[in-house]
């Protein structure tokens, strides 16, 4: 059988002491990157940079985007379905996330000793392919 997929685009945002940042919607236990699904006729990186302002007010362009890959996995808030996420890396400044939108929670993770639940995208499928500062 073949799940339904949801198409989203997400953001890896890191700390200086190479944590990375994640997000927890309203009525949600899984916390996963800052992103969100393509409204019609965006890209993915235009949905990147929109879904960032609107959910931690966070203003990037795609000249501050690196594109990860593109990973499937299954979807951590809605059941049977598989989320294709787009993936992409900030390289900007340091920024200061502040909580809007649907999003009820931040959290800065360590990729090696997460202290909150993960979304399987990033768990299983982001998180091993990223290069982190082992301390």
């Amino acid at each position: 059988m073949v799940l339904p997929s949801i198409h989203v685009s997400a953001v890896v945002f890191r700390d200086e002491q190479d944590k990375v940042l994640t997000v927890r919607k309203h009525g949600t236990s899984k916390f996963m990157f800052p992103g969100g699904k393509p409204e019609p006729g965006e890209s993915a990186v235009e949905t990147a940079i929109r879904e960032v302002q609107e959910e931690i007010g966070v203003g990037v362009n795609a000249s501050q985007l690196t594109q990860i890959g593109e990973f499937e996995a299954p979807a951590a808030n809605e059941a049977q379905h598989t989320v294709i996420a787009t993936v992409f890396s900030y390289n900007g400044d340091p920024v200061s996330p502040q909580i809007a939108a649907e999003i009820a929670e931040l959290s800065w993770v360590a990729p090696n000793q997460p202290d909150v639940d993960l979304a399987p995208l990033l768990a299983d499928y982001v998180f091993p392919v990223l290069d982190f500062k082992v301390s």
